[in-house]
C-alpha cells in the first residue's frame, strides 16, 4: 500500500522521501569527492537531494525522461526559506526556497507522510 500512496502522491505533485543510500548510488556521479546525501525526495521521475554541500534538483524531461537537467544550488545562494505544514483539508506540506538574485521562490510539495520539520532542520543546518 505504501508504494501506491507514494505513486498517487507523486501523480498529485507531492514528493515522498527515498533512501539516501539508494539516491547516492543512482546519482553518485553528481557528487563531489566526500560529498554525502543526507536526504532525498522523489516526485514520479524528478528528485531533489539535500547533500552536505548543496541542494540538487533533478528534472527528467520529455516523454522518455532521457533528457535530464541537474540544477545544483549551493546553500550559500539560499537567502531564506519557508515550510508550510499539511492541514486537515490541505493534505500536502510545502517548501519554498528563495535564491539570491531571484524574486520567485523554488516551491516543492511534500506528501502528508513526509516530515517537513526534518527538511527545515536540514536547511537550517546547512545554510550559514
Amino acid at each position: 500500500m505504501g508504494a501506491r500512496v507514494g505513486l498517487f502522491g507523486g501523480m498529485m505533485g507531492n514528493a515522498s522521501r527515498t533512501d539516501p543510500r539508494a539516491a547516492a548510488q543512482e546519482f553518485g556521479r553528481l557528487l563531489a569527492q566526500g560529498e554525502e546525501i543526507h536526504a532525498a525526495y522523489q516526485l514520479i521521475r524528478d528528485s531533489f537531494l539535500f547533500t552536505d554541500r548543496r541542494l540538487i534538483l533533478v528534472d527528467k524531461q520529455g516523454v522518455t525522461g532521457r533528457k535530464v537537467e541537474y540544477h545544483s544550488i549551493p546553500y550559500r545562494a539560499i537567502t531564506h526559506f519557508s515550510v508550510e505544514t499539511a492541514g486537515t483539508f490541505d493534505l500536502d506540506a510545502e517548501l519554498k526556497i528563495w535564491l539570491s538574485g531571484t524574486a520567485e521562490p523554488i516551491a516543492k510539495q511534500f506528501g502528508k507522510g513526509v516530515d517537513v520539520y526534518e527538511v527545515q532542520a536540514l536547511l537550517s543546518t546547512f545554510i550559514r
